[in-house]
């Protein structure tokens, strides 16, 4: 998910208005020649040298202390950093003293950067991806890239490390063993509504990405699609200006309708549709009386199978038995 807005817990702005190119390296002397090293605590370590491939390194999505060990001496150690956005990157390898070259590798570029990235991996060089902000590939490019480069026999390992999905997840008190990653859902409010009709049977917790500015509109398809589910609006996620607002779906668009803060990166996680109630034996009984009065044996037992869910020979083991009793009464 692209770092969009505002600042990280350190203050630091995580895009600035330029495109998303930028130029191909930090200092060329300093990341051809110099010493692959990260600075920790104070204090430059040098990174092991990484074998040839391709890296998949997962980024924070806000705070910059949320990069892993291991994140940092491969992008230390790395022959070439390919990169969503250039100055991004920049800013999270400038925070620890990384100086590497850096190329641009997204949606745009994707199909004219490829080769060329390929081209340095056959040289047994070692390529790190990473995208703005948490895990590449969800949500993000790289996916041709992984899938191309597997393809060709290149090596691929995965770095892992932050993810808005499963941060939000965790912070959202909704059910977490089982949940369906949506993406953006689309941004026109007809194919949103197609699409929030087709999600709306499937039996786990909801994690969609959401943009700011549609977020209130977004809110009350989701409402009158889902029904009232639980859900949270977690905003911001690791920066200082995190917010999880917590409530029905209906209750939440009312209130971004109404003026509450939209800025920054959003993941909604919903609650799944409710589970039906198990229909009791006397239930069940009651529906098989009922219908046998106006119906045969059999076609009573179809019918209170497709309306209670129940197994049509459990209904129908029932039906004998309801039958063999009302036979016994005098």
């Amino acid at each position: 998910m692209s770092a969009a807005q505002d600042h990280d817990q350190q203050g630091d702005d995580r895009r600035d208005d330029a495109g998303p190119d930028g130029p191909e390296h930090l200092d060329p002397a300093a990341a051809a020649e110099g010493e692959r090293s990260v600075v920790l605590f104070g204090a430059p370590r040098r990174a092991p040298p990484l074998a040839g491939g391709l890296f998949v390194v997962a980024t924070p999505i806000g705070h910059l202390e949320d990069v892993s060990l291991r994140a940092l001496f491969t992008l230390a150690a790395a022959d070439l950093i390919a990169c969503e956005d250039t100055r991004v990157t920049r800013k999270l390898l400038a925070r620890y003293g990384i100086a590497r070259p850096l190329t641009a590798y997204h949606e745009h570029n994707a199909a004219q950067a490829r080769p060329k990235i390929f081209a340095r991996l056959a040289a047994g060089e070692s390529v790190a991806l990473v995208s703005d902000a948490g895990t590449p590939l969800v949500s993000d490019p790289g996916f041709r890239l992984v899938r191309e480069a597997r393809e060709a026999g290149f090596p691929v390992t995965a770095v892992p490390g932050p993810s808005a999905v499963l941060t939000a997840l965790a912070i959202a008190g909704l059910p977490t063993d089982r949940f369906f990653f949506e993406g953006f859902l689309p941004a026109r409010g007809g194919a949103r509504k197609s699409r929030i009709a087709e999600i709306a049977a499937i039996p786990a917790t909801l994690v969609l990405f959401e943009t700011g500015p549609r977020l209130a509109e977004a809110l009350a398809d989701l409402a009158e699609g889902l029904g009232p589910r639980e859900a949270a609006v977690c905003r911001e996620l690791t920066k200082l200006h995190e917010e999880v607002r917590r409530g029905d779906l209906a209750g939440l668009a009312k209130a971004y309708a109404e003026g509450a803060e939209t800025r920054g990166e959003v993941v909604l996680v919903i609650g799944g549709p409710a589970a039906d109630a198990p229909v009791s034996g006397e239930e069940i009984d009651q529906k098989l009386a009922a219908a046998m009065r106006t119906a045969s044996l059999k076609d009573a037992v179809a019918a209170v199978a497709a309306a209670t869910g129940e197994p049509r020979r459990t209904v129908y083991q029932r039906a004998l038995a309801l039958g063999r009793e009302t036979s016994d009464e005098p």
